[in-house]
């Protein structure tokens, strides 16, 4: 199949789940033999040099990038506010983007045109008018069910009304695509329900996040000792809401019994007050050059979170690295765990502190999570396994046209 690739930020580099899932992909398409070409926009919040893009991805994608400026200004804010519109949505929308996407659908005939998250959706009316090509949408999340919940949990009744509009707005756009496109690939069996129940015409698969297993240590090397860290960009703010709350809340606890045990928080755009912090034996490490590398220095990972949709592409790598990891529900959704045998789930402060002691204090139980972990990971995680059943929907769409 011809396959274009439109994207919402860069594939490369591989520094936050985004970007992590889209890599897999595209290379899991090009490996089953498919033609791909991938559009990306190359946004001020995550600007990347063409130049810098690895041989492989350009050979064989010929990737472009258009630039687009998503610079937040008042005057938009308030525009959105007053006409309802999706203010997530229209900063995408540019004219050399629309005119980049018409050159190559007027030179190029594809089978697929697969939009890498709901943003890139607001370019359908040029699509359609271009192309007949089957449109699918892989979300990688339910966008305005993490808006929800960012609202529900927003504390200042000013800001709760504004994200309260931005959530309403978003829902409303997401909404209306669904029945514009011809296929959604979801990354969880939780999320394509929910897409069920919001549209009854559009064809949904599930599709998790893939893991190239054969990239990997067949049997990772965990540290003896017990070592905690987290690692996620903290510009999305569940990531930064889940950290505020494991120090202020979980980590007194947690340094009270265990005085000796350091904590390490890793990842890109550290706002000012972790960059400041200073609490004893927590480590801000920042962004780092190879994320495989930094997990093998650990033996445990803490995902605390609180909002968002899709899967935790952090924790699925972790899971593969075959770390003992503590999370919450909303943390491990997407991902077919069993509390107590794949990794540990915490309803609250005391749990979590309480999973954080067990771990450091039971080795035997770390081992074995990191294991359980590493095999679930194995059997529904595997990247060539996931592309089939792709390729298989895919197929049946095409028939359907």
């Amino acid at each position: 199949m011809k396959i274009l690739i439109l994207c919402n930020k860069s594939p490369w580099p591989k520094h936050e789940g985004g970007p992590i899932a889209m890599y897999a992909m595209i290379s899991g398409l090009l490996q089953a033999g498919h033609s791909v070409k991938v559009l990306a926009a190359n946004t001020n919040k995550y600007h990347v040099d063409p130049d810098t893009m690895p041989d492989d991805l350009i050979n064989n994608t010929q990737i472009e990038f258009v630039d687009i400026d998503l610079t937040l200004t008042y005057v938009g804010a308030i525009y959105h506010f007053i006409t309802a519109q999706s203010y997530h949505i229209t900063r995408f929308h540019t004219k050399p983007m629309a005119q980049k996407i018409t050159e190559i659908l007027r030179n190029n005939t594809f089978d697929i045109i697969q939009l890498e998250t709901l943003q890139m959706a607001t370019y359908l009316d040029v699509i359609r008018k271009y192309s007949k090509a089957a449109v699918v949408l892989r979300a990688h999340n339910i966008e305005h069910k993490i808006w929800q919940r960012v609202a529900e949990n927003c504390a200042n009744p000013f800001k709760r009304i504004y994200m309260n509009h931005l959530y309403k707005s978003l829902r409303r756009f997401e909404i209306s695509t669904l029945d514009k496109i011809d296929g959604i690939v979801a990354i969880t069996p939780v999320d394509a329900r929910n897409f069920d129940r919001l549209s009854h015409s559009t064809n949904i698969i599930s599709i998790p996040f893939g893991i190239n297993l054969d990239t990997l240590p067949e049997t990772p090397v965990q540290p003896e000792e017990p070592s905690l860290f987290h690692i996620g960009s903290m510009n999305w703010f569940p990531n930064e809401e889940g950290i505020r709350w494991l120090i202020n809340e979980v980590w007194p606890s947690v340094a009270q019994r265990l005085p000796d045990i350091e904590l390490h928080l890793a990842g890109r755009y550290m706002p000012e007050w972790l960059k400041n912090l200073s609490v004893p034996h927590i480590k801000v490490d920042g962004e780092v050059p190879d994320v495989w590398e930094y997990m093998q220095r650990f033996s445990i990972m803490v995902v605390p979170l609180f909002s968002g949709s899709g899967i935790r592409i952090k924790i699925v790598e972790g899971m593969a690295a075959g770390k003992a990891i503590v999370t919450t529900v909303i943390g491990a959704e997407g991902i077919n765990y069993e509390n107590g045998q794949h990794l540990l789930i915490a309803k609250d402060a005391k749990s979590f502190s309480d999973a954080i002691v067990r771990l450091c204090t039971e080795k035997t139980l770390r081992d074995n999570l990191g294991k359980n972990a590493r095999a679930l990971i194995a059997k529904e995680h595997d990247n060539t396994k996931l592309m089939q059943k792709l390729t298989a929907f895919y197929a049946e769409l095409l028939k359907q046209k």
